[in-house]
């Protein structure tokens, strides 16, 4: 069973397909990152290592932890 939480617009972005303006909606479908154009179809999915590298980014740290 595949699960699909919120979509949401993404403001401003072409699709690479149709070209057109304001139509791909981002969604999250079993931990994937998803991009889809309502126009078109046209789909596009992130690895999900990028979306673990993109995650780690946004991270601020406060202070590093060493035992000794």
């Amino acid at each position: 069973m595949t699960e699909r939480k919120k979509k949401r617009f993404i403001a401003g972005a072409t699709c690479p397909q149709c070209k057109a303006i304001d139509t791909l909606m981002l969604f999250i479908e079993n931990n994937v990152e998803k991009v889809e154009c309502v126009q078109c179809g046209h789909h596009m999915a992130q690895p999900e290592q990028q979306v673990a590298k993109a995650a780690r980014a946004a991270e601020q740290v406060i202070g590093v932890f060493k035992p000794e």
